[in-house]
């Protein structure tokens, strides 16, 4: 990462997160084609209205391991050997440890928090059920993210390309089984996701204990170091409470979009899903922005940083300018793969017309908060965020969305709060670039 051509590598790095992000998302498709296919669109619509309610108690975790893979990264570019061992082993447990609360709170506050978001009755019990053993498989789930993240950072991200790709065969497989021929419903997904959760994750241990990198695992050296927490949490605690927090304003938009009833909530589940795989491609980008500016910046190659941003920028917008643009254009058909009903595939293409074509202001955005972060800094663009993001959604919901309560009011708050928190994200790296080269000329002058 920090020498030789860039682009290209970059580019390489990226298309292997780009096809693991879409295998993850395949995990969640295969759910809901399955369900929307074989248990109805009530089914369909209980595992659709999970999603943001899972992203609220996932995402602070989630953030921590961003905070894994920066420090990481930043040790690695530094090559501080004995540091990056300690952050490996101190990640791992904070992963299990982790996983393990959050099994107790998806069971314990599923009920409560499903009627809290105003899901209906024909649809809660079944969203209930899903979410209860979707999170018995959390500690696998999160052992992966953060393995996963210790090696994007040291550059590798093949390995859990491969480890995906083989639980997501897993997955479909299990849910035709259960589903099918078993007619376990959401249930049959909800197992299916949790065993191949535990196999992705299986993997990815067994690949950092069998290497003989830097970042090796060692069953004997596992345990908390105070420091390398303190380092985690500086960057991954603000990136997962902009994750927790901006989950809120996405809770209380599904939220609204219940209010519409159960076959709007089909079609906006169905869409969601597609849209899915534009930002999970876009997400890779910002990922890569991340590490790419870690390692530079723990190499101290800042020409090579500014170039990082520029070219992840334009490769974010061309990304999202033609997967986005190709889902709307073939959004009818891409429906009727979850669904065969009219009036969901018309509430989706409801919401991909109004989402998905201006999915590139999101990534720009991302590849933003990418580069801020692979520089050291996160409670700025966490702040930032959650102000023109997150902030502006909720106060949009009670003004514009209150007095013209249509689904096409709703969606439109996305676009509107990207473009907004891109602008002032821009202005604060371009700041904080200035504030550094002053820092760096007065070290020099000193």
């Amino acid at each position: 990462m920090c020498s030789g051509p860039l682009f290209s590598k970059i580019v390489l790095f990226a298309v292997p997160l780009m096809l693991s992000g879409i295998l993850q998302l395949l995990f969640n498709a295969a759910d809901i084609i399955v369900v929307g296919r074989f248990a109805g669109k009530e089914s369909l619509a209980a595992v659709g209205s999970t999603s943001s309610l899972i992203n609220l108690l996932v995402n602070l975790f989630i953030g921590l391991s961003v905070g894994t893979n920066v420090v990481v990264a930043q040790y690695y570019g530094a090559q501080k050997w004995k540091e990056l061992e300690e952050t490996v082993h101190t990640s791992v447990l904070i992963a299990g440890i982790g996983g393990v609360f959050l099994v107790f709170c998806g069971i314990l506050l599923a009920d409560p928090l499903l009627e809290l978001m105003g899901t209906p009755e024909d649809v809660l019990p079944l969203a209930a059920l899903y979410m209860k053993i979707y999170f018995v498989g959390m500690p696998a789930t999160l052992v992966y993210n953060f393995g996963s993240a210790i090696l994007r950072a040291a550059g590798d991200t093949r390995r859990p390309l491969y480890f995906l790709l083989t639980a997501g065969v897993i997955n479909v497989v299990l849910n035709l089984i259960f589903v099918i021929a078993f007619s376990l419903g959401v249930a049959g997904v909800a197992l299916a996701t949790s065993i191949s959760q535990c196999v992705s994750a299986v993997l990815i241990v067994q690949c950092l204990a069998r290497s003989d990198a830097p970042y090796r695992l060692r069953k004997a050296r596992l345990r908390i170091t105070r420091a390398k927490v303190a380092a985690i949490a500086r960057i991954g605690l603000p990136a997962g409470l902009q994750g927790a927090i901006f989950s809120i304003s996405n809770v209380l938009i599904q939220s609204s979009v219940n209010s519409f009833g159960s076959v709007a909530m089909a079609g906006n589940t169905a869409a969601a899903n597609i849209e899915g795989f534009v930002y999970n491609s876009m997400n890779a980008v910002y990922q890569t922005a991340m590490s790419f500016t870690s390692q530079n910046y723990g190499a101290h190659n800042w020409k090579r940083i500014t170039r990082i941003l520029v070219y992840c920028q334009c490769f974010v917008i061309a990304v999202g300018i033609g997967l986005g643009g190709g889902a709307v254009l073939a959004g009818t058909h891409l429906l009727r793969i979850y669904s065969s009903d009219a009036e969901v595939i018309q509430y989706g293409m409801n919401r991909l017309w109004m989402v998905c074509a201006p999915y590139f202001l999101c990534g720009m955005m991302d590849v933003m908060v990418g580069g801020l972060r692979g520089i050291g800094y996160s409670v700025m663009p966490m702040l930032v965020s959650l102000a023109g993001a997150c902030a502006f959604r909720v106060l949009w919901i009670f003004t514009v969305f209150a007095e013209n309560r249509t689904l096409r009011t709703l969606y439109v708050s996305y676009p509107v709060s990207w473009a907004l928190t891109c602008s002032v994200h821009l202005l604060c790296y371009v700041l904080l670039r200035r504030h550094l080269a002053r820092k760096r000329a007065a070290g020099q002058g000193a």
